[in-house]
């Protein structure tokens, strides 16, 4: 016959709490100290994240920045009135007015 026994339950040394006054502040003094050097931890990671963060925006600004010049010199520099009279409106707004007799027609 083959008995049963709970998974893990032979790997679990540290499952129970600790029974005096100084086994408890022992666990409070390590559970403390180890959530100081994961916040420690998260905060170089976001640092370096950060500082690689940057470094590629500026690489990458840096290599575009001939593209940015050829769009520049591309865009035409005509003003918005000559392009209306054209009759080639991007975006914009129409406001017209007319006479009060003319609205209520």
């Amino acid at each position: 016959m083959i008995r049963e026994s709970k998974p893990f339950s032979s790997h679990l040394r540290f499952s129970r709490t600790p029974q005096g006054i100084v086994g408890k502040l022992l666990t409070a003094l390590l559970s403390v100290g180890l959530l100081i050097l994961g916040v420690m931890f998260s905060l170089v990671a976001l640092a370096v994240a950060a500082v690689i963060g940057l470094a590629f925006a500026g690489w990458f600004w840096w290599k575009t920045r001939a593209l940015r010049q050829v769009m520049r010199e591309a865009a035409p520099t005509a003003t918005p009135a000559a392009h209306a009279a054209d009759g080639e409106i991007i975006d914009g707004e129409c406001v017209r007015e007319s006479e009060p007799r003319e609205l209520l027609r």
